[in-house]
């Protein structure tokens, strides 16, 4: 209907949602790409059912004890939780009926759950089992390191086996975590007496220590890095690796020690301070929730439902509750106890609400039939209207219909749906009579249209062995044009656009093909400086490598982030286009990488 066409006449279009909607019942329809962000809207708020819940348990169950967190079994029992004790969504006087439970699949997803506690706790027995035997395992390694730095008169047969030791030492897993500091201590000075006290061959344990010293400042340079990462949890995390791996790696130069251990524990310091103060700020950020959660809980209570004796009355107080209700959605966690106790409280008085409200309007049955009939009034007469071609009048006429509309209030389900298809019907038909009117502006967009693929065209014709510059010119040329000119026929306008982008993707990748080619040149200029010198030529190796491994991992997470779009609306399909184009573009960067690291290859 109309609504569509409410930018002509500045109309308060015609709603698509059922009538008798309290509050909501005659909004403003919405264009196509207003309708597509509702859609995902609604989807991030649809509410989970108990077969969804279900399935849920079914798939964490199906997974590795290991990889079963805490979280995971919280969250479904959270879920479950919630769900049994959902605050009603329909404010209808006709849909009133309690809630029920399916009992065999609560039953079978109670079952599921022990299932998983059952594997996770056989799992982190055997974990514990574990990590006694890595214990006793090192303990012995240990022992044997000590006793071959003892042996100093017989270096050359003892440091194969004490690499071996080293080696075997950082290949076993975990220990209890009350041990592991000692134990790495203990692993530490042994393998410190060992270089320090043993006649080694001095160019092998200088070798050694060099090798150590470039591995733990990599370490370090990371730790550094990690003090300004903006995610404190993974920067933690990942500082727990980093300290496995300092320990993993064998003794530096004496005088480099005590400096390089300073410069490591100085880092951890920071980042183990930042995790601290997030936490503490998570806490202050939880007992903000929890004042604002209690003030939400004391403004409902504070609604008398025993002075709510009308509709207008019922419809204020339940705009009230609706806006406590979104803001109660936008409000985080608060203490878990405290976040419990709240949302029960929350949770009643919205139960006792809606449950008043329900038997309010089925004891108002005479008002529905009054304004069953108002409504049917409404539509004859727009059924009436709907042929009109005195368009400024008829329009003025459905308008004011649709307020009234709006005013009326709630009416018998059945009959109220069959008079709002009607009224949409007759709305629809009018307002669509009034579009065919409009031909200029289509002319006008066939015209936008012509000149759209003419610069589309333009941009088709640059040939591929174009200059640099010549391309740029085209580009911006053709980019400013297509800007200038206005909208296309709405029908064409995803296939002009299409293809205008091949055409401004095609000339991208002639620059990048003219830029690939520049940099293989001055790569190729570089490694002629560099050449017989193995140790730059190694480094700068290892840099390429980790940049194409990087390129690698930015490649795999668009892929990834791809599975969760969906081409079925216009914004889904828009963003797989541009995350297609990225990957492309990645793929063609790391291809230069590849060939680079081969031409070095081939110089080592």
């Amino acid at each position: 209907m109309e609504m569509r066409d409410r930018a002509q006449d500045g109309l308060t279009p015609m709603p698509t949602t059922p009538p008798d909607a309290p509050a909501t019942d005659m909004m403003p329809a919405q264009s196509s790409d207003s309708a597509d962000a509702q859609t995902v809207e609604n989807c991030v708020h649809q509410q989970i059912t108990m077969e969804m819940l279900l399935e849920n348990a079914r798939t964490l169950a199906e997974k590795d004890p290991a990889d079963i967190s805490g979280d995971d079994v919280r969250r479904l029992r959270q879920q479950f939780n919630t769900l049994h004790k959902a605050i009603p969504a329909d404010d209808s006087a006709e849909n009133t009926s309690d809630e029920f439970e399916a009992e065999p699949l609560v039953d079978e997803f109670h079952s599921i759950l022990d299932g998983i506690r059952s594997r996770k706790a056989a799992w982190a027995e055997e974990q514990e089992k574990l990590k006694i035997s890595n214990l006793e395992k090192k303990n012995s390694i240990i022992a044997e390191i000590a006793l071959l730095a003892e042996d100093t008169d017989n270096v050359n047969r003892t440091f194969p086996r004490y690499r071996e030791l080293v080696e075997e030492f950082n290949a076993t897993g975990d220990v209890p975590p009350t041990e592991e500091t000692s134990l790495w201590k203990r692993f530490s000075d042994v393998r410190e007496r060992f270089s320090d006290n043993l006649k080694i061959n001095k160019e092998l344990r200088d070798y050694d220590f060099r090798k150590n010293l470039e591995a733990k400042q990599e370490i370090l340079d990371e730790a550094r890095r990690l003090t300004v990462e903006t995610d404190i949890i993974e920067a933690y995390r990942r500082l727990g690796d980093l300290h496995n791996d300092w320990r993993r790696i064998g003794p530096v130069a004496k005088e480099l020690r005590d400096q390089l251990w300073e410069d490591f524990k100085t880092a951890s310091t920071e980042i183990r301070r930042r995790y601290q103060e997030h936490f503490e700020a998570r806490k202050a950020e939880e007992l903000k929730n929890e004042q604002e959660k209690t003030a939400i809980c004391e403004s409902l209570e504070a609604i008398d439902l025993d002075t709510l004796n009308s509709p207008s009355a019922w419809d204020k107080a339940t705009e009230t509750v609706k806006a406590a209700q979104e803001k109660w959605r936008t409000i985080g966690f608060a203490a878990r106890k405290a976040n419990n106790t709240l949302y029960n409280r929350y949770r009643a008085f919205c139960d006792r609400f809606f449950e008043q409200k329900a038997k309010f309007y089925r004891d108002s049955r005479e008002t529905q039939a009054a304004n069953l009939a108002a409504k049917t009034a409404i539509v004859e007469k727009a059924e009436a209207l709907k042929d009109s071609t005195d368009w400024r009048s008829a329009t003025d006429s459905f308008v004011e219909m649709q307020k009234e509309w709006k005013a009326i209030g709630n009416t018998p389900r059945r009959q109220g749906e069959e008079l709002w298809k009607r009224f949409i019907s007759a709305c629809d038909f009018f307002f669509e009579q009034k579009k065919k009117q409009g031909s200029d502006q289509r002319m006008q967009q066939q015209a936008n249209l012509k000149a759209k693929r003419e610069v589309t065209e333009s941009l088709e014709a640059i040939p591929d062995d174009a200059t640099r510059e010549t391309i740029l010119d085209a580009l911006r040329n053709g980019q400013q044009k297509w800007q200038e000119i206005g909208h296309v026929p709405f029908k064409d306008k995803d296939k002009a656009y299409d293809r205008y982008h091949q055409a401004l993707d095609r000339l991208r990748s002639m620059l990048d093909r003219l830029q690939t080619r520049r940099n293989m040149d001055r790569f190729e200029s570089n490694m002629a400086g560099i050449e017989g010198n193995q140790q730059k030529m190694y480094r700068e190796r290892e840099r390429l490598t980790r940049a194409a491994e990087a390129k690698r991992q930015e490649i795999r997470t668009y892929e990834n982030n791809i599975g969760f779009l969906s081409s079925k609306s216009k914004s889904g399909d828009s963003m797989l286009r541009d995350f297609q184009r990225r990957i492309d573009r990645i793929k063609a960067e790391l291809d230069a990488l590849t060939e680079k690291i081969k031409l070095l290859d081939s110089k080592m």
